[in-house]
């Protein structure tokens, strides 16, 4: 089985796939975990929580044969090569680098500015979909991602994730409640209470931001483009905007699994 760590600013997310029968394609994902990112948390600590969710659904710990990692954290670098190399005597790839550097363009001023998990969305939706797509991945950060019909990474926007977008508005009054990001009730936009006006303008706020934005890169572009929408949020705001061709929540992973297929471990 392939181990593939998507290291975020928020969570860190784990999965097993499973051996795919097609060497260009991964298998099933045949478990999943997220815990929270913390620089703080060390190699052995990890170990420590992975194994017992393994024990759990009945892996032995020998049944790991390849590690990758995608990081946009520096820091915790160190603490996924301790559990690659003490706890299944891996050296894990890490995803643009030696023999799982990119394959395909990075069309850009600054390509190795790039984060891993962005790249890594571009080639798992070029695999995946046909033609010009744009990818959303709502993290910490909301990316847009521009990826052409030939599978070369062509730019994209970077905006505040909603959460940070909350949490700004939150911090800097002084008498603004801290509500949960939701679906709102109803499609109104006169806000009668003070968490409905909040929620009105941030989640609202939100969506034409992103219907904008979209429309702006499609016009850009200049052929048609598919949406591909991925990240934690995505499925909450597909039920209020028509803008998405796709939800793809395994899209990070799944481009894990592809780059180190490539490098002859998936």
């Amino acid at each position: 089985m392939l181990l593939a760590v998507d290291v975020g600013n928020t969570n860190v997310v784990f999965a097993l796939f499973e051996a795919g029968s097609d060497p260009g394609q991964p298998g099933a994902i045949r478990a999943r975990w997220r815990i929270a990112m913390d620089t703080r948390r060390t190699g052995d600590e990890y170990a420590v929580w992975l194994m017992q969710l393994m024990e759990i659904e009945g892996i032995e710990r020998t049944a790991i044969t390849g590690m990758i990692v995608s990081t946009v954290v520096p820091r915790a670098r160190h603490n996924f090569e301790v559990l690659g190399n003490k706890y299944f005597g891996l050296a894990p790839l890490f995803a643009g680098e030696g023999d799982a550097g990119w394959t395909f363009p990075l069309d850009v001023d600054e390509p190795r500015s790039l984060g891993a998990d962005r790249a890594v969305n571009a080639l798992a939706a070029h695999a995946t979909y046909p033609g010009d797509l744009i990818v959303v991945d709502f993290g910490t950060a909301t990316t847009f991602d521009v990826v052409d019909f030939d599978g070369a990474y062509k730019g994209g926007i970077i905006a505040p994730g909603i959460n940070l977008s909350l949490d700004a508005l939150v911090d800097h009054t002084a008498k603004l409640p801290r509500i949960a990001i939701e679906s709102p009730r109803d499609t109104m936009v006169i806000g009668r209470n003070t968490e409905d006006q909040m929620l009105i303008g941030v989640f609202w706020g939100y969506v034409a931001m992103m219907e904008g934005l979209i429309a702006r890169l499609r016009a850009e572009i200049g052929r048609p483009a598919q949406v591909i929408a991925t990240g934690g949020l995505a499925l909450l705001f597909d039920r209020h905007t028509a803008i998405f061709d796709a939800i793809d929540p395994d899209l990070t992973l799944r481009g894990l699994a592809i780059l180190a297929g490539k490098a002859g471990q998936a």
